[in-house]
């Protein structure tokens, strides 16, 4: 499900257009429009950047706030990033919502013209995998039914990892933040969950932060960067 809270990304082709807000100012009004008494903006990211570049700073903070505070992403004109295949790339990666003002069905009909070439491959896997049934069933062998567990020990270890991997994402998404709530005042457990919680940034599972739950995270951090203070 969408969320009504949003983070917007900006993009303009040069340092003076950044500079001057030509084409800027059109992109926020749009969102603004688009957002007025329907959706809450939490932040703002303006990449200067030309086109071609793969690149994107600013959009690798903007889907990480987009993770933080379970927002969707929201651009102006679509025209500004559907061809630009890093954008896609990190859009498709980073698992979250995304909209264009201009063109609101563009997050399903993008991804849908993207991935047709993996698409297609699915298909004639999928095809390959029909004919090799059929051909096991005109052999005798029993098809569907309880094999004993959910999934062999590879499935359930690429389960964890998926896991894990998530996991480590969003602690290297939190530590910007929980490094900015140290270093404005006390280090604690409590005061970094209460820092958090203020910001509107939920746990891992949503709701509240606990300090065990920032606890997990400092520990993942540990492991993955350098230590932070706890």
């Amino acid at each position: 499900m969408k969320s009504n809270r949003y983070i917007a990304y900006y993009r303009v082709s040069t340092p003076r257009q950044g500079k001057s807000g030509l084409g800027l100012e059109a992109q926020r009004k749009a969102v603004k429009d688009r957002l007025s008494g329907c959706g809450e903006l939490i932040s703002e990211y303006t990449e200067v950047e030309s086109g071609g570049r793969n690149d994107r700073p600013k959009l690798s903070e903007a889907l990480s706030a987009c993770r933080l505070h379970r927002a969707t992403l929201i651009i102006a004109k679509l025209d500004r990033l559907a061809r630009n295949v890093a954008f896609v790339s990190n859009l498709m990666e980073a698992g979250i919502e995304f909209e264009a003002v201009d063109f609101p069905q563009a997050n399903r009909l993008t991804i849908h013209i993207l991935s047709a070439v993996a698409e297609h491959e699915a298909r004639m896997i999928s095809d390959r995998t029909r004919v090799a049934l059929t051909a096991a069933k005109a052999r005798g062998v029993k098809l569907g039914g309880w094999r004993g567990r959910a999934g062999t020990c590879n499935d359930l270890a690429r389960a964890r990892a998926t896991r894990t991997d998530k996991a480590v994402r969003r602690a290297s998404d939190l530590r910007a933040t929980i490094l900015e709530i140290q270093n404005s005042g006390p280090q604690s457990l409590c005061a970094v969950a209460s820092g958090l919680n203020q910001r509107g940034i939920t746990a891992p599972r949503g709701g509240v932060w606990r300090a065990g739950q920032v606890k997990r995270v400092l520990s993942r951090l540990a492991t993955t960067s350098p230590r932070l203070p706890e």
